[in-house]
């Protein structure tokens, strides 16, 4: 057998424009206005730092990025959250807002910047994930975390998106405003998305890591703090944007709580020739969680795997008993067990968020594929866990003595490879986004589906039958995100 191509996504891009926690030593000296300076210092100064591009624009990537389908993931439809602006005083504004900014130091900008780089979905992705880890959070339960989570910050940006006034603030335009020449007082202000996206983030993470909720609030507040000490809105603006944040938020706590993820299992394992062997296996009611594009766990369950006596299992035994290691195999085998398991999600947020940096997607863009990704990797391991208990097939080494694996399989029925489900979904649902880039992510998946047969843990059909779920899933998400996206 071939090994697939060994493909290599260049990871973490993004951390090379801002730290996470930028030192005295690292942030660069910016001369800034004094609190004397007059309106247009503040204009000039946050017009210039509100796009923060990748390191390697793709012109192709952003001219081919997905049209995004105007749908909620939470709401029904993006007005049944209230714009909280009505009309304000842009005199007052702009008072309260200069006051702001006089106050405004060096590493206020440097936050600014970290905070706006990548969009407003951008760095939340980056602390989830680094809660996840640190709270040992593993598949499936982080899938279905980060799939919550993210539709949140989906939905909360684009409700607060769909009531931007059709207008760009040009440094004449605003500055004429700001100083009140000719203009008149009132202005309808718009929302703003970055602080709809913090508010949500900070709500959701403070439901999922309860013990962390305050940290979660003051990362929330310094979010948007960053926006008015920039001078890029005004406070009403990110007032009703933390208010539509809050409303998206408790759709998605609500959701939370009824998803069915918090059941106990109290079944027992089942006995038999085919059957999986041991105890206390890993999440056996995940397949009857709640599904996002899936209509339930069991909509796209495969037919059943073959009999232990079959001709079909002969031929899966021979082929993880002949297969010649290498230390290349062997290496990569490795490398996935980790990145490609309990680590998967983490290792598709890292690539999808290093290719959308790369390809200065816009920052709803950047929500959408975040939400989609995880969705899609959340309802690929329910409909995983539901073939896997329902049919508690037994694993290679468990039912042939002489299999030597790798490395010990996870505790879950063999039947289908996880592996397949969760990589698969992921690498077709990029590909699809990114898809001058296809070949390589599409390598990735295949990789990391086939690196569990090299480790002698996953008959042939396990991959394969993990590889059509998650196609299926992978489509049906880019059809529930996106409008007119090839697969």
């Amino acid at each position: 057998m071939k090994m697939a191509p060994v493909v290599s996504l260049i990871r973490h891009s993004a951390h090379n424009l801002a730290s996470r926690n930028p030192d005295a030593k690292s942030r660069r000296r910016i001369t800034m206005a004094t609190s004397g300076t007059v309106a247009s210092a503040i204009v000039a100064c946050a017009l210039s730092m509100t796009t923060v591009a990748g390191p390697q624009a793709l012109a192709h990537e952003r001219l081919n990025a997905p049209v995004l389908r105007q749908e909620g993931w939470l709401v029904k439809s993006y007005s049944e959250i209230a714009n909280p602006i009505s009309s304000a005083s842009l005199r007052n504004e702009f008072i309260e807002l200069k006051a702001i900014v006089a106050k405004r130091s060096p590493e206020d900008i440097e936050r600014f910047r970290w905070w706006t780089t990548g969009g407003p979905a951008y760095r939340w992705n980056e602390i989830i994930l680094d809660e996840i880890q640190a709270s040992f959070v593993t598949l499936p339960l982080a899938a279905r975390h980060l799939a919550l989570y993210h539709a949140a910050l989906d939905d909360a940006l684009a409700v607060a998106s769909s009531y931007r006034m059709d207008k760009k603030r040009s440094d004449t335009e605003l500055d004429a405003a700001l100083k009140f020449a000719g203009k008149s007082s009132l202005a309808t202000l718009s929302p703003s998305g970055h602080a709809a996206v913090s508010a949500a983030a900070a709500e959701v993470l403070g439901y999922l890591f309860p013990e962390r909720a305050a940290l979660f609030a003051r990362k929330a507040e310094e979010a948007t703090q960053a926006r008015l000490l920039a001078g890029v809105e005004y406070p009403q603006e990110v007032a009703a944007g933390r208010k539509i944040g809050l409303e998206v938020a408790k759709l998605a706590i609500a959701r939370g709580k009824a998803d069915r993820s918090g059941t106990k299992w109290s079944g027992v394992v089942p006995e038999g020739q085919d059957k999986w062997k041991g105890s206390n296996p890993i999440a056996p009611l995940a397949g009857t969680w709640q599904t996002w594009v899936l209509t339930h766990g069991g909509e796209v369950r495969p037919s059943r795997p073959p009999a232990v006596d079959s001709d079909q299992m002969k031929e899966a035994l021979n082929e993880l008993k002949t297969f010649a290691r290498s230390p290349k195999t062997n290496h990569r085998a490795t490398y996935w067990e980790v990145h490609g398991g309990a680590r998967a999600h983490t290792h598709w947020n890292e690539v999808a968020r290093a290719k959308l940096l790369e390809a200065g997607m816009s920052g709803q863009t950047t929500a959408r594929t975040l939400a989609a990704l995880n969705i899609a990797l959340a309802d690929a391991g329910t409909a995983c866990w539901d073939a896997k208990y329902t049919f508690w097939y037994i694993r290679p080494p468990q039912l042939d003595g002489e299999l030597k694996p790798l490395f010990a399989p996870p505790n879950h029925p063999s039947y289908p490879a996880a592996h397949g489900c969760y990589s698969t979904a992921a690498a077709t649902f990029l590909a699809s986004v990114f898809q001058s880039d296809r070949d390589r992510l599409m390598a990735l998946g295949n990789e990391a589906a086939e690196a569990r047969v090299w480790a002698g843990i996953h008959y042939r059909f396990d991959v394969e039958a993990g590889r059509e779920i998650g196609r299926k899933v992978a489509q049906k998400t880019v059809e529930r995100a996106f409008i007119s996206r090839t697969h």
